[in-house]
Order: structure tokens, then sequence, then C-alpha cells
């Protein structure tokens, strides 16, 4: 049992500690992962990225679904959505994502795009299948065209809330791509000793994490020490259980990292300190299945 991998997320970050957060993530060539959006930091986290990403070509995840009011305008101007569309400021339709992908190379400064997720796609305006079945179909066709790699859904509670499920989505994109043979490989979602459901279920091998893994997705935990809240919530009884070796938030982020079928762990911090804490943590073996049991446990109880 290994520990998932060490990613940067950007969606808690500064634009003027973009950069150099950018850089430490870099530094390990062997796990090193950037996780962005268009309308991350104000809307400018492409546009800072971009400089860095020319020197240092790191793979990169992104994300169609959500536009900022300057995008929502210039989609409308270049007949990619509607003006209901752009009032929403949300979309997923076939013509929005290839609008979406292409202004996401230019923004990155990219001629391919690494992983494209759809963004919290149960915030869709109607039927979330509906509106992820047309994004499948323009993510296949920009698989086709070789203007990226793969694609994945990203949520805040699609699975917790049973909006989405992982054999659902499957369907859904053998459906898009016409084969089983399709580029959705990965999901996003928040995994923590707190965001717990799809934690617990994993230990059981069931639940989204499962399903993904089963079928070789990348699993990518988003938002694992809870916004850095998780660290003031544990006691120092439950950070002596996850590993007395450790720091009560490297602990509650070596847990998250643990939960079997995770591939990547995504943090959001411009400290140089945090940073390195959380490399150390993650070189760690993984805690545990009856350990991560027993936490949650005390958790749910306490």
């Amino acid at each position: 049992m290994t520990t998932a991998a060490l990613g940067l997320g950007t969606y808690r970050l500064q634009p003027a500690a973009l950069i150099d957060a950018a850089a430490r993530a870099a530094a390990d060539p062997a796990t090193a992962w950037i996780d962005t959006a268009p309308n991350y930091l104000g809307g400018r986290a492409h546009e800072l990225l971009a400089s860095f990403l020319v020197r240092h070509p790191v793979p990169t995840s992104t994300k169609v679904g959500f536009l900022t009011a300057q995008a929502a305008k210039d989609a409308v101007l270049d007949g990619a959505i509607t003006g209901v569309e752009a009032a929403r400021r949300r979309c997923l339709s076939a013509p929005y994502v290839h609008w979406q992908c292409a202004r996401n190379r230019t923004e990155l400064g990219r001629d391919h795009l690494d992983l494209v997720f759809t963004h919290n796609p149960e915030r869709a305006a109607d039927d979330p299948y509906e509106a992820l079945h047309d994004a499948f179909i323009a993510l296949e066709a920009e698989a086709a065209a070789g203007t990226l790699s793969a694609y994945g859904v990203a949520t805040w509670d699609g699975f917790e809330s049973g909006t989405l499920n992982v054999p659902a989505l499957h369907q859904l994109a053998t459906s898009a791509a016409g084969s089983e043979q399709h580029h959705l490989k990965a999901i996003q979602l928040p995994v923590s000793l707190v965001t717990a459901t799809a934690f617990s279920q994993a230990l059981d091998g069931e639940g989204p994490i499962a399903q993904a893994a089963e079928r070789g997705w990348q699993v990518f935990a988003s938002a694992p020490l809870f916004g850095g809240e998780l660290p003031h919530l544990a006691t120092h009884e439950l950070t002596e259980l996850l590993s007395p070796n450790l720091s009560t938030a490297q602990g509650c982020l070596l847990a998250a990292a643990s939960c079997p079928g995770v591939t990547r762990t995504l943090l959001s911090t411009s400290s140089p300190a945090h940073w390195a804490e959380a490399r150390e943590a993650l070189r760690c073996p993984a805690i545990p299945v009856p350990t991560l049991r027993k936490v949650l446990d005390v958790l749910a109880t306490g």
C-alpha cells in the first residue's frame, strides 16, 4: 500500500504567491502536478501560470464549466454560449466546451492539455447527466484531434449527494466515445477526515474512489485539510493514532493520501514550510486501513 503523490491545488492561492508555489511543486519531476481552472484567482490563474509552464512543462489539469464575467462576454461574442448561459456563468454545452478548451490552451501557452475536468457538474441548471453527455462528446472530439490526453469530473458533493456515480459516468463516456475506449480517466473530490463519506466507503472497497480505481482512473483528493481547518479540529490523541512522529497537519494529510484508490492529493499552500512538511509526510508509509477505520470511527462518535 502506497501513499498518493502530492500535487499543487491553486484555488486558494494569492496571485503573488502562485509562481513560487508552482516552482516548489515542480521541484520533484517524478510527482509534479498543478491543478487549476480558468476562473481561479479572479480569472488570472492561467495567465500567471503560462510563463512558468513554458520554462517548466509540469503536467497540469484545468477545467471547463465556470466562466468569469469577462469570459462569459467573450464566449457570447464568439457565439459559443447564449445570453442565458452567460448570465448563469456556468455551461457544459459542446460548443462552450470546445471554446473553453481552445481558450485554456491559449491562456496556458500550450497546444495540448494534459487533463480537463468538467467543473462541479452537479450544479448544472438542468439534468447533470445530459450536460455531461454533451461535454463528453466535445471532450472526446478534442482527444481525437490530439488537443487533450484525458478528461475527468471534478465535484464537491456530487458523489456524496448521489447526483453522480462512477458507473453512470463510465456509461456516458462510452456513449460519447462509441466504445469503452473512452478518455474519461479521472475524478476529483474532497477527501479528508472531515469529508469522510467517500473515504470511509473506499476503506471497504466501495463508493466512487474504489469504483474509479477499479477502472484504472486517477483519483485526485481535494481539500485534504478541509481548507486548513482540520488541524485545528483534530485532537492530540487523534494525531498520536495517525502517526506519533508527525504534526497534526502532517498526520491529517497522510491520512487522506493513504486512502485506498487515491492517486494524488492536492494541497493549496503558498508557504514553503507547509509544502516541505507535506512532502515529508507523504514520504512516510501509508497509514494502515484498520488505523484509518479507527480514526474515522473516533471522529464519527466525537
